[in-house]
């Protein structure tokens, strides 16, 4: 067991494996990216519900806070494929 902290070396990938590599990052994001924005639309309209039921008015909290999740959805996918 070696004392100092540095990281056993790793193998250096060959260029198909490296696309290999880059490929299955690229394929994982894509996958990922829906379940964001959907995520975000439905905990903002789910907030504007719960302000809804709770003041008895229309569902325009709800409208409102699902308009504010769908544009965070938006900014989270477009800072996540920024980094790429």
């Amino acid at each position: 067991m070696p004392l100092d902290n540095k990281e056993p070396d790793k193998p250096e990938l060959s260029p198909a494996g490296k696309q290999v590599k880059n490929d299955s990052q690229q394929f994982a994001m894509a996958m990922e990216l829906p379940f964001v924005i959907v995520a975000a639309i439905g905990v903002g309209g789910l907030m504007g519900y719960g302000l809804d039921y709770w003041l008895h008015t229309k569902p325009i909290f709800m409208m409102i806070f699902g308009g504010l999740g769908f544009a965070v959805g938006i900014r989270d996918v477009l800072r996540r494929t920024a980094d790429k």
